[in-house]
């Protein structure tokens, strides 16, 4: 019973050393994660192996694990960038991007924890100022918004090529102009505006007198055919006919026959 508690103290303090070696042992990775293995007695960074998934792994305690985000993430990115002409324009625009899962370990090694700031901003602030110093202030105001996101988007791509981060968007979500600036386009524009409206008016009333001139000379054109059909002999037939139309009418009327300037028949009376 005496000897217990010396044997008692090794086992303990044993039991305890375990427990540490073993909770240095394990790591759990989170959704939406993965871990970079790094070997300290076996060459550093694990390069050619996959990353270590979500879930529980057991790893020796001397080695490390660091862990990376590789769902889709955003940075948001407001730049001074320089138009055609030197104008200082604010650029307000968000990026989605994701580690390349199959080169994390590449990655981690070459860029670091830090790669956003190290590779992915500075990617996308030159791309930036690139582009947008392609155009001037009033095609950026208005009509280029979605040519300068998708140059910026392909620029990007450009630069961040055997870099290991995948860009999946750009989204500009705003183009800040001096104020002064953005008066003067609007105004231009609102005048473009009006004299489209006024051509527009315009186009449309040439339009309607020429329907009307046409339809004129239609009109003029079946009364001379009208005019030259009307002959003596057509007129007279059409009057016998009518009078053959009346003569069966139920009404009272009396016909004289061969009374008329023309021979015509003359009808008289109508109740």
């Amino acid at each position: 019973m005496d000897r217990l508690p010396k044997i008692g103290l090794p086992i303990l303090f044993a039991g305890i050393i375990l427990i540490i070696l073993i909770a240095k042992s394990t790591i759990t990775i989170e959704s939406g994660e993965a871990g970079v293995l790094y070997q300290t007695f076996g060459g550093g960074v694990v390069v050619d192996e996959p990353p270590l998934g979500e879930g529980f792994h057991f790893v020796a305690p001397w080695n490390k694990v660091y862990v990376y985000e590789v769902r889709q993430q955003s940075l948001d990115e407001k730049m001074e960038v320089l138009s055609s002409n030197g104008l200082e324009i604010e650029l307000d625009a968000s990026i989605w991007f994701e580690p390349e899962y199959s080169n994390l370990g590449a990655l981690h090694k070459e860029r670091g924890e830090n790669y956003i700031q190290r590779v992915l901003q500075p990617a996308v602030r030159s791309a930036a100022r690139a582009v947008v110093g392609r155009y001037n202030p009033e095609q950026l105001y208005s009509s280029k918004r979605e040519a300068i996101q998708r140059e910026i988007f392909e620029e990007t791509q450009l630069l961040l090529k055997n870099q290991y981060v995948q860009i999946n968007e750009v989204l500009v979500r705003d183009v800040s102009l001096p104020a002064t600036i953005k008066d003067a386009i609007e105004r231009k524009l609102r005048q473009e505006q009006e004299s489209l409206e006024y051509e527009f008016r315009l186009t449309k009333a040439e339009q309607e007198a020429e329907r009307q001139r046409i339809d004129a000379e239609g009109k003029a054109r079946a009364n001379r055919i009208l005019d030259a059909s009307l002959t003596p002999l057509v007129l007279r037939e059409k009057g016998i006919q009518a009078t053959v139309e009346l003569a069966k009418s139920p009404n009272a009327k009396v016909v004289v026959i061969g009374s008329g300037d023309d021979g015509m028949p003359l009808i008289l009376g109508n109740n």
